[in-house]
């Protein structure tokens, strides 16, 4: 590092240059699909570079990831990264950091990790020593144990950035109480991709009522509390059956719980399935419902699918945890997480009222066009961005 000409970094990436330059680094972008952010950036006009794995194992599914290249717009600095799949534990090389920001000569680093990894720690002291501004972007809202170095590079990173996005309400108060004097912003990290979920043709409303879920099949996502719900309904006279699409651990305890509820015969078992094929099978749903619950390690800090769903016209339901409300963002379709009769009380309305049933579907597709797009999260994001570089300009002049 003592060989690099800090001199070139603050020269070639200078805020006079009439295209922006914007380096992003995470893992989460390996997957294409994810990148449609990044390419509503990029058809800005503004420059998009990408420091990523060349791999990526999501532990959690026990699955391996190689870089997807979808979009050619965007510029791809693949790395093998030390530790892969140890989300707050990987390391980018530093041959690989340095390659990627001398080729690519950024104005603006934007790093998507939490504040305590180690991945934006790295990019934090890299970010001092090329005079970069670096900006973060974070899910977490859980306060957790941190190790004696973990609360010192949590201070370093806070410290160096000069805007820090956060993904929930609760995320923004977490970097307030853990002393973050800057900038904070509140929005998703993506948006949804609207030419993929999208409305389609409505189905008879003298059809049968199916409820949706995609996600893990997990203890956490409070499945169990659905199919309550779904006893509940029947025991009011309410015919309709659950679409449950997805995995998980939790999977073989769910089917006990179907039989115990004697609601099986109600249930339909998708199984996991593609990104791409989400949308044809939502397309079937009157509703999609999130009745996660908090835990002691994580509540919800988003729920994209919520937000795929309203893109395609189909009403959300979602429990109060974590930041779903936020993002539901209607009391009326927010139950108390956990309680299985006021979750059937909304979804009999839903049955009953059809009326209102129109409306939330012009609600849902509004909100998605107002706040959750790929294009309307590149617009915030350029704002912010050039406000960023403006206020460094007007510093450095005074």
């Amino acid at each position: 590092m003592n060989s690099v000409d800090i001199n070139s970094f603050e020269k070639e990436g200078s805020v006079t240059n009439p295209c922006l330059r914007v380096l992003f680094v995470s893992h989460t972008y390996v997957v294409g699909v994810n990148q449609g952010k990044l390419n509503a950036i990029a058809a800005t006009g503004t420059k998009v570079g990408l420091l990523v794995p060349s791999r990526w194992k999501a532990l959690a599914w026990d699955k391996r990831f190689e870089i997807e290249k979808p979009y050619p717009e965007i510029h791809l600095y693949p790395a093998r990264v030390l530790f892969e799949g140890r989300v707050g534990a990987y390391l980018y090389p530093p041959g690989a950091i340095l390659r990627a920001l001398r080729d690519f000569r950024p104005d603006i680093i934007q790093v998507e990790q939490e504040v305590f990894s180690l991945s934006a720690l790295e990019m934090a002291l890299w970010a001092r020593f090329t005079g970069k501004p670096l900006i973060l972007f974070c899910w977490e809202n859980m306060e957790r144990h941190l190790s004696n170095f973990r609360q010192w590079s949590r201070q370093f990173i806070l410290n160096t950035a000069k805007l820090i996005i956060a993904g929930n309400q609760e995320g923004a108060a977490l970097l307030r109480q853990w002393g973050y004097q800057g900038q904070i912003e509140v929005m998703a990290q993506m948006g949804v991709d609207t030419s993929l979920f999208a409305p389609r043709p409505h189905k008879s409303r003298n059809s049968e009522f199916l409820i949706g879920y995609v996600g893990r099949l997990a203890h956490h996502k409070g499945i169990d509390i659905l199919l309550a719900a779904i006893q509940h309904l029947r025991d009011h006279g309410h015919y309709c059956r659950v679409v449950l699409c997805g995995t998980g651990p939790d999977e073989e305890a769910l089917r006990q719980e179907a039989q115990r509820q004697k609601v099986a015969d109600l249930v339909i078992w998708r199984g996991g399935m593609r990104h791409d094929e989400v949308p044809e099978e939502m397309s079937k749903f009157d509703v999609l419902v999130l009745p996660s619950r908090t835990v002691p390690e994580w509540k919800e800090q988003f729920g994209h699918v919520l937000i795929e769903a309203m893109a395609m016209g189909i009403p959300a339901i979602g429990s109060s945890c974590g930041e779903i409300p936020n993002v539901v963002g209607r009391p009326d379709l927010v139950f108390p997480e956990g309680n299985a009769e006021r979750l059937a009380a909304i979804l009999e309305r839903m049955i009953c009222d059809s009326t209102w049933c129109e409306e939330l579907e012009q609600y849902s597709i509004t909100r998605v066009s107002q706040h959750y797009t790929h294009e309307r999260i590149a617009e915030r994001l350029l704002d912010l961005w050039r406000k960023l570089l403006n206020s460094k300009s007007n510093t450095e002049e005074l």
